[in-house]
């Protein structure tokens, strides 16, 4: 149920005012400052608890071919404040319920000297603030070009920050960890390679970013409804410790064309002194707007999966055959091309994985590499690419389809555009057509390398709004997306929740592209996931890559019990069981746990949280009164301390412990692990060894209390 109370007061000031205005969280923790400048300048500030988070900072746009900008010579025409309480239930999420609860302030501004009006306005929320700018319809201000925002988060020290390169094209970077003063010399080393990659500054960063002060205050800077905008970098002025908004270019360099009325994202700063504040915040969905799709009982989440990790790991291909360099659709024959014999999306492969998906209650299997084009995808500037329809003479669309419906088990489509944008959009309408034909209700959406139209960005204007005219359209045909390589999500799933998952960040194909560090599980949470979930694609038993294909000598950096909390910790609606099946079978016990744990949450419980070292959440399954949680690990061995108190007080549960075991490492001995069955209660208290780059997960069941006296109480 919905409980909304809004109280507002409105005064008005005199044009030419300069009198400070304050407004403080519903708590009174956080408190804000508003300011102009003598010359007119907007300005804000941010304490919390009394301690400076934000110094004096500037507001406003730079605009390309004008004079005059939206940087000073502002006055307040007037001024509201209001106070605003909501209770939501999200169609999928970590809760049940979010509630909506802040104070706000908004600031009518007019440049004298232009007579254009501008408002900003700010919300400020228990764990941090949200602001944007708003351009009312007005002759002065109709069409205009943002050269640059000018945005200022100035630090209030040289905080250490888990960062990843400012980049236009790509967010799948490992995250460095450095004080904001070694950004600079650090730069380098971090931009490693990609097959699209465009940094823009030696200090240039991306949001979400997690910053830790020296006296413990948690702050992260990104921001929230990304919509007919470019995305937004952050950039530094190391001497002042001074972060400026960056945006992201288009083909010509302009930042962005608007035509009031419009607003920009919003931008958001949260900050706690307790790093768990971080992680349960919902700032970024409460600040976009409520959903749009009218019935969203279509919307399921997924248990999955795939023909993927094969490929991946070059144990197979994605293309047919090899004897083509050139493909031209609807012209090559592949009918009387020669197989190279390492097609993965063959009907007995596919057929086999379908049968495992039923035997072990998965919901879809997603097969990658069914469709004509994979010959010479990549590196051809294509713009026809592929035409999302036609399948490989060895998948059998129909038979395909026929098999999983009698097995119980859906098929996820996947289309990779190549970043030929204009041609994904050509085939949208007929692409999903086909997939509701066919049965499937989800698509792995993919844009590897340089967008087409040659010279645009992944993350400017036209680009975002492709991605949100792809997943409003994909609404249009109840089609739930998962987007990889898209811009980094913004809370937009509020909005549109069947945007049920993004990649967007380094995910568990880069285990096999030489590995990623054994903590970066433990920074994605207070970064990427801020936005939105992840479709990180765990579940890896088998950390040798070399086994599937001994051209590959990459290692995943994780212990199988560290795999399995990802499935607590990684939050998706959408969750992949990344390995082959074979390899499964190799670990019975160990797999039980992904069979069992929920994709859906009634409840979640941050128990420890330190970015970069440790993270452990417990969650409640949506409808049952059954609880999982998920411990994952650092660089260092750690002992974990938790408390059972999130269980019912009147209830006794078994809890079946999956822990690394005591010579467990990610690197020397990544299968050790220990499975053991305890008898718990709310009074229970766990100390866990978790191993460098290790874990564990629990999953927890109500028994009767006959059924619990037979287990060892923890």
């Amino acid at each position: 149920m919905k409980k909304l109370i809004l109280f507002s007061c409105f005064w008005l000031a005199a044009v030419g005012i300069t009198l400070g205005q304050d407004i403080k969280s519903p708590d009174g923790n956080l408190e804000m400052n508003f300011n102009l400048q003598e010359d007119g300048t907007p300005v804000y500030s941010l304490n919390y608890k009394g301690q400076e988070v934000i110094k004096t900072s500037k507001l406003g746009l730079e605009l390309k071919n004008d004079e005059h900008s939206l940087l000073a010579g502002f006055s307040i025409e007037d001024t509201a404040t209001s106070h605003f309480d909501e209770t939501w239930e999200p169609v999928w999420g970590e809760e049940k319920e979010i509630r909506n609860h802040y104070n706000e302030l908004e600031v009518n501004l007019k440049q004298a000297e232009t007579n254009r009006k501008m408002v900003l306005r700010f919300r400020l929320f228990d764990t941090g603030l949200g602001f944007r700018y708003e351009f009312p319809q007005q002759n002065e201000l109709g069409h205009f070009v943002i050269k640059e925002e000018r945005t200022q988060f100035a630090m209030a020290g040289d905080h250490t920050a888990f960062w990843i390169p400012g980049d236009y094209d790509t967010q799948e970077y490992d995250y460095i960890e450095s004080k904001l003063s070694e950004i600079r010399g650090q730069m380098e080393k971090a931009i490693t390679s990609n097959l699209s990659q465009t940094s823009f500054s030696d200090t240039g960063v991306q949001t979400s970013l997690m910053m830790k002060s020296d006296d413990g205050l948690y702050i992260n800077l990104h921001e929230a409804a990304l919509i007919d905008y470019a995305a937004m970098h952050l950039n530094l002025d190391d001497e002042k410790m001074i972060f400026e908004s960056w945006l992201t270019p288009d083909v010509n360099g302009d930042k962005g064309y608007l035509v009031s009325p419009t607003q920009s994202p919003w931008r958001t700063v949260m900050v706690s002194d307790d790093a768990r504040d971080i992680l349960k915040s919902r700032i970024t969905y409460n600040l976009n707007e409520p959903i749009a799709i009218e019935d969203p009982s279509w919307i399921k989440p997924m248990k999955y999966i795939g023909v993927w990790w094969e490929m991946i790991t070059g144990k197979s291909s994605w293309n047919y055959t090899d004897e083509f360099t050139a493909v031209k659709l609807g012209v090559t024959d592949f009918e009387a091309a020669k197989p190279n014999g390492r097609h993965a999306a063959n009907n007995e492969n596919v057929k086999k994985h379908i049968d495992f998906a039923a035997e072990h209650g998965f919901d879809g299997v997603l097969v990658e590499g069914w469709n004509v084009g994979w010959e010479d995808w990549f590196g051809h500037s294509k713009d026809y690419v592929f035409d999302f329809v036609t399948p490989y003479p060895d998948f059998d669309v129909e038979m395909i389809e026929e098999y999983a419906k009698s097995k119980g088990v859906e098929m996820i489509m996947h289309h990779e555009t190549s970043s030929s944008v204009r041609n994904y959009e050509r085939h949208l309408d007929t692409a999903y057509a086909f997939m509701k034909k066919h049965g499937y209700n989800a698509v792995k959406s993919g844009y590897v390398g340089d967008i087409l139209p040659r010279g645009e960005n992944h993350y400017s204007q036209w680009i975002v709004n492709h991605y949100q005219y792809a997943l409003e359209k994909a609404a249009d045909y109840k089609v739930m997306v998962n987007a990889h390589e898209a811009v980094r999500p913004t809370g937009i799933a509020r909005t549109y929740p069947n945007l049920i998952a993004n990649e967007s960040a380094r995910g568990t194909e880069y285990q096999a592209f030489g590995g990623s560090k054994p903590n970066h599980v433990t920074v994605l949470p207070f970064t990427r996931l801020i936005g939105g979930p992840m479709d990180y694609t765990p579940g890896i038993f088998e950390m040798d890559i070399s086994k599937l294909n001994p051209d590959n000598d990459s290692h995943v950096n994780s212990t199988i019990a560290n795999q399995l909390a990802l499935y607590v910790t990684m939050y998706s609606p959408l969750q992949m069981a990344a390995d082959l099946p074979e390899h499964y079978e190799q670990f019975p016990d160990a797999f039980q746990f992904i069979k069992d744990v929920a994709i859906d949450w009634d409840e979640s419980i941050y128990l420890e949280a330190e970015p970069g070292y440790y993270l452990t959440i417990a969650r409640k399954e949506k409808g049952e009164d059954n609880w999982f949680v998920g411990n994952v690990n650092g660089n260092e061995e750690r002992i974990s301390k938790i408390s059972f108190d999130f269980l019912d007080k009147n209830k006794d549960y078994i809890a079946t412990i999956y822990s690394d075991g005591k010579n467990a490492h990610y690197k020397d001995n990544p299968q050790s692990y220990e499975i053991r069955k305890v008898r718990v209660n709310h009074r229970s208290k766990l100390s866990q060894l978790s191993v460098p780059g290790g874990g564990y997960a629990i999953s927890i069941k109500e028994v009767s209390k006959d059924e619990a006296k037979q287990l060892k109480k923890l």
